[in-house]
């Protein structure tokens, strides 16, 4: 038996973070029922490229779930949807604050017809403060908390994220870590509770050095120059004779050591201390001068903390990968098939492997709906 093969989520949410949370708690056993607007459903349907029907980003989100299309504005839209309220563990919501409880489903509401129900609201800055109800996507909750500024190029410009940070690490994480504490204090207390996930304040850990040296010593990290952001020759990237990339780590001295040794960096270069901004230079030069597969077969054997920057075509065909069985499951559309998205919950609590597809809008109405 999986762990949440005796709960139901009502999943509110659209796009990214709602779905990504209430896809690890599918994968955990739970049964999670869409609850769709009616024609066009959770706006990723519409999204390109597709598989099937609907786009790949809302097949790889929503893979295993129920879905349920149902005009929230309609007047018997909460007498419809009571049966499974009554029935619910979780209800999760990601829209702006005061939006689902102008409609009469808000916490409150809600409670008076399920007080064990746990509701999960997924907002940008949360549900009080001055910029509670600012419309804002992943990049400006990064600017807004000062991430954007830690890491800038040559030129003091901060970069676009590589990821979807503020979406998944604090919004659709800490959404699934607080609604599985929720259950648990169910478990003792027999209520249920109101979780006020903020996908901003949730970004604050992630730059725990840079407050902790800011706050204590007056250390204020300067962008891109300090040791994890671009200013050191132990924590960095360099180019290649042909254009591609290293991810040079070697912060602890011993790998450091053995870096200079393979590298051939000169003994003036080696204690970086002094001025690393002339070692980055210099080991940049060093670099320069071989290819990657040159630098591959220098540092492949060896432990130096250093490896070539994969694409993301090269990581899924990645032997490490595969014989951890990280693609086994699969998502089927039709005759199609893809692998599934890889999450963070352990084998044990899974489901056996196999094609597991998505739903198509309101295929559920008939079966959950109206029963």
């Amino acid at each position: 038996m999986r762990p949440l093969e005796d709960i139901t989520v009502l999943d509110f949410g659209t796009l990214l973070p709602g779905p990504l949370a209430t896809l690890m708690l599918v994968e955990a056993g739970a049964q999670v029922i869409k609850i769709e607007r009616p024609g066009r459903g959770d706006e990723m349907r519409s999204y390109i490229p597709k598989f099937g029907a609907d786009s790949v980003n809302f097949a790889l989100l929503n893979r295993g779930k129920r879905s349920i299309a149902i005009d929230l504005k309609a007047d018997d839209a909460l007498q419809l949807l009571t049966p499974l309220i009554l029935e619910a563990d979780v209800l999760l919501e990601q829209f702006r604050p005061g939006v689902l409880a102008k409609l009469g489903f808000g916490y409150e509401a809600v409670n008076k017809i399920n007080p064990s129900l746990i509701y999960a609201s997924i907002t940008g800055y949360g549900q009080t403060g001055p910029l509670a109800k600012v419309a804002a996507h992943d990049l400006n909750y990064c600017a807004h908390i000062g991430m954007l500024s830690l890491v800038t190029d040559g030129e003091g410009s901060p970069s676009v994220p590589a990821a979807l940070v503020a979406d998944i690490a604090g919004g659709a994480y800490p959404a699934v870590l607080n609604i599985l504490f929720a259950l648990r204090q169910r478990d003792q207390t027999g209520d249920g509770c109101y979780l006020d996930i903020s996908m901003s304040d949730n970004l604050f850990p992630f730059m725990y050095w840079a407050m902790g040296n800011g706050v204590s010593a007056q250390r204020w990290p300067a962008s891109g120059d300090e040791l994890l952001t671009g200013g050191s020759p132990r924590y960095n990237i360099y180019r290649t004779a042909d254009d591609r990339f290293i991810a040079a780590a070697p912060l602890e001295e011993k790998f450091w050591a053995k870096f200079c040794d393979l590298i051939g960096l000169e003994e003036g270069y080696r204690d970086d201390s002094i001025d690393p901004h002339s070692v980055i230079a210099r080991v940049a030069e060093i670099v320069s001068e071989r290819t990657a597969q040159e630098w591959q077969d220098i540092f492949g054997s060896q432990d130096i903390c250093c490896n070539l920057v994969s694409t993301v075509k090269d990581a899924l065909r990645n032997p490490h990968f595969l014989e951890r069985n990280l693609f086994d499951n699969a998502i089927a559309a039709g005759d199609k098939t893809m692998p599934a998205l890889p999450l963070p919950v352990d084998n044990q609590f899974r489901g056996p492997e196999g094609e597991v597809s998505y739903p198509s809008l309101g295929e559920a109405n008939d079966s959950l709906l109206r029963r």
